[in-house]
């Protein structure tokens, strides 16, 4: 079983916390959201995939009829950066159990032009309706328990630039994936943490979006510096996660043409697999 907690700072709830302002929007008129991207969830010059996809998350859980995520999948056009922007939802699909969406969000360039930077297509559910029936072979990463990982305080910035997004967090790596950080990657395609956001709000449906894609990049245990932007992100959340951080693991078997997969698992404190992922980034070779 997982440790309780992983910070002792005073708690944030669901609903009153920093990511839940950061990832508000404001229905402008049916199907149409805007939002004032946080400056908070930047890495390097650009805003974080996990943030964005919460963000276009939570327009779509109030577009559709049904207000939780089963499966999001999204493809990164162009590079988001902080400042205002426009969320354009349409809803394809709605039924009893299952109603499905897609949402594209804009920015502006210098002239005012809109340009598309993330588009997504989603189908939304009620996890709480599903049955408690699970047969799996899957289990939960093992790794030391919190006191005995490493936070962004124990290390330098693993990326030249914005590192915003750390100050929000509290990631507890696996020491066994943190050799990049002393100039001696392992090798491996792995990483793993303890995840938990920096206020100690629990985690929500919403925020496993954010948390598949918050942890360094396997591309720095594979002896890679610098960006690994996200090309295509599909997330499927299988539960609601029980109270308490919880733990990500992240493997990438394939490297080839300057692209690599990585592959999450997000365990509860219930030792119960909440979500699971994979995504498509690019890698710089050199």
């Amino acid at each position: 079983m997982a440790q309780v907690s992983v910070s002792s700072a005073a708690q944030a709830t669901i609903g009153d916390s920093e990511f839940d302002r950061d990832t508000a929007v404001t229905r402008r008129e049916p199907g149409v959201y805007d939002i004032d991207l946080s400056a908070g969830w930047t890495i390097i010059n650009a805003v974080n995939g996990g943030y964005l996809l919460a963000v276009l998350g939570r327009a779509l859980g109030d577009a559709l009829p049904h207000s939780d995520p089963f499966t999001i999948s999204a493809h990164y056009l162009t590079a988001s950066h902080p400042g205002p922007a426009v969320i354009r939802t349409d809803v394809v699909r709605t039924g009893r159990t299952l109603s499905t969406g897609t949402a594209s969000l804009f920015q502006y360039d210098d002239e005012g032009a809109e340009v598309e930077r993330i588009r997504v297509l989603a189908s939304y559910g009620d996890l709480g309706s599903l049955p408690d029936d699970v047969r799996t072979s899957a289990k939960p990463p093992q790794f030391p328990p919190v006191e005995q990982c490493f936070g962004a305080q124990d290390g330098p910035s693993p990326v030249e630039g914005s590192s915003a997004i750390t100050q929000r967090l509290d990631l507890r790596l696996d020491p066994s994936t943190v050799g990049w950080a002393i100039g001696a990657p392992s090798g491996k395609g792995e990483m793993r943490a303890w995840f938990g956001l920096a206020d100690g709000r629990d985690a929500d449906p919403l925020s496993l979006l954010l948390a598949v894609d918050a942890l360094p990049p396997t591309a720095f245990e594979m002896g890679l510096k610098g960006w690994v932007p996200t090309v295509e992100l599909t997330v499927h959340v299988r539960c609601r996660p029980a109270p308490g951080p919880l733990r990500v693991s992240i493997t990438t078997r394939n490297l080839a043409g300057g692209f690599l997969e990585e592959d999450a698992e997000v365990w509860d404190s219930a030792d119960r697999l909440v979500a699971q992922s994979r995504q498509l980034a690019r890698a710089k070779l050199r």
